[in-house]
């Protein structure tokens, strides 16, 4: 099957009939249908459609249907830029508020599909496994989420559990048909509405147990999504513009006695692979391509908002207010500036792909994590009190509209248009919604501030170091 329509996408979740629990009951029936998935699952189906119209495909080097270009494994700098290119085509759907559309997991395929070469020859790794799931999900654009985090039970760095019971997801036996896991995994978002959830054990490990790499369908037996309380302020697009339409729902997965087969398995029992295979394979840069690419769509879209309170409200002559917009725009430009240059230093990896520059995109993963909760508060602060003054769709529409209407005006437009895009902001920083946005950039790709301790210990300064070597001999 080439690449899928949003159509075929729903009816696929639909059949799955995942294990799915959420307030504490089980999803029954279509879970399409379900008012904490309908509005995510409709936009994820739109993203599908999108690459039809907009040709975001290329030819398979296998079956030549053609296949998601997401999947593309990048051999020239011009491929680099039509994964650019379609990724930014796929967020401006949705303003890069999908964190996990189906691009980012297809990216990470990808990438570690295009990192073989670390598996070859190692003790319990099966590189082929990985080729194999890899040319499936491409040839038949399989939606996928991912879990790589244990439970917070203990944060110590040298933790390890002793639970009789696993909380942890770790393997409890392998058998003839394949390992058996059980235990628990966090974060899964858009856990429940995907065909395939990856499961990849990075770093720390000090316990061949706990270290592995697999995919299994959503519905396999025994494993159970239980999903956090939903943040769909409801169906109303006018009082909740962006939870009504972007809710990626976020979830626990349990294993219990799950059996992977064989086939499935890309590496178990293996200490070194699992706490290096993330880190010096393809998985960091090019999952950063495509997470930078989305955030400049974000970005974009928090400017617009910006800009439009700015004009509703007519406060640019404060320079304050010029200020605040300006940070955006110097933020917007950086991010921007960091993805070509990681395009232009790109260089083809032992693997034979073209790699966009490392430290690079790690920069810049260094840099939005501390920006955008800065964004958060020039909305606030510029937005003030209109913030709250947010009546409701049903509150125009009843006998009271009017006195709204001319009480809640603007300097551009009626009451109801300015309520409009104050709701619009609030959602992006106030609501449930918004405030899950700013946890998750802030985190997208673990703290901070270990992030910038592995840009330290990454970065190559030798050169610099020499020349003040020179200058002092």
């Amino acid at each position: 099957m080439p690449a899928i329509t949003g159509r075929q996408y729903i009816k696929r979740i639909d059949q799955l009939k995942t294990d799915v629990w959420i307030d504490g009951k089980p999803v029954t029936g279509n879970i399409s249908e379900h008012p904490a998935f309908k509005g995510i699952i409709i936009s994820q189906a739109a993203l599908y459609d999108l690459q039809h119209h907009k040709a975001l495909t290329f030819q398979s080097p296998t079956t030549k249907e053609q296949v998601g270009l997401s999947y593309l494994q990048p051999k020239t700098k011009e491929d680099l830029v039509l994964r650019r290119e379609m990724i930014q085509h796929w967020a401006k759907l949705n303003n890069g508020l999908m964190g996990r559309s189906p691009d980012y997991m297809n990216t990470v395929l990808m990438a570690l599909a295009s990192s073989l070469h670390f598996l070859q020859d190692q003790k319990n790794c099966f590189p082929d496994n990985l080729q194999t799931f890899y040319e499936y999900a491409r040839e038949n654009d399989i939606s996928m989420t991912h879990t790589f985090i244990e439970p917070q039970v203990n944060r110590k760095s040298l933790y390890v559990e002793r639970s009789n019971e696993p909380i942890a997801a770790k393997i409890i036996d392998r058998n003839d048909e394949g390992i058996i896991v059980k235990g628990a995994r966090l974060l899964a978002t858009q856990g429940g509405i995907t065909d395939e959830l990856v499961v990849i054990s990075s770093g720390g490990k000090v316990e061949e147990d706990n270290s592995f790499a697999f995919s299994i369908p959503s519905n396999t037996k025994g494993l159970r999504f239980l999903c956090r309380e939903s943040f769909v302020g409801g169906d109303s697009t006018f009082n909740y513009p962006l939870s009504s339409k972007y809710e990626e729902m976020d979830s626990v997965v349990v294993f219990d006695n799950v059996l992977v087969p064989w086939e499935r398995v890309f590496y178990y029992d293996n200490i070194a692979i699992s706490n290096n295979f993330m880190k010096s394979s393809s998985f960091l840069p090019f999952t950063l391509h495509q997470v930078v690419s989305r955030q400049i769509v974000k970005t974009e879209f928090i400017l617009g908002i910006v800009q439009s309170i700015i004009e509703t409200i007519n406060i640019e002559e404060y320079q304050h207010v010029q200020e605040k917009a300006s940070e955006i725009i110097v933020a917007l430009e950086t991010m921007k500036a960091l993805l070509i240059k990681s395009e232009v230093e790109a260089k083809i990896d032992k693997g034979g792909w073209l790699q966009p520059d490392r430290a690079t995109l790690q920069i810049a993963m260094n840099v939005f994590p501390r920006i955008y909760p800065k964004f958060t508060e020039i909305i606030q602060v510029l937005g003030a009190s209109g913030l709250m003054s947010i009546p409701t769709e049903n509150a125009f529409q009843s006998s009271i509209g009017k006195e709204l209407n001319h009480y809640l005006q603007s300097s551009e437009g009626n009451g109801e248009d300015r309520v409009k895009l104050f709701r619009l902001a609030w959602d992006l920083t106030m609501s449930p919604f918004g405030t899950r946005q700013t946890l998750y950039e802030r985190f997208f790709f673990g703290d901070p501030v270990r992030l910038a301790s592995q840009l330290y210990f990454s970065y190559d300064t030798e050169e610099f170091v020499q020349r003040v070597k020179n200058i002092l001999k």
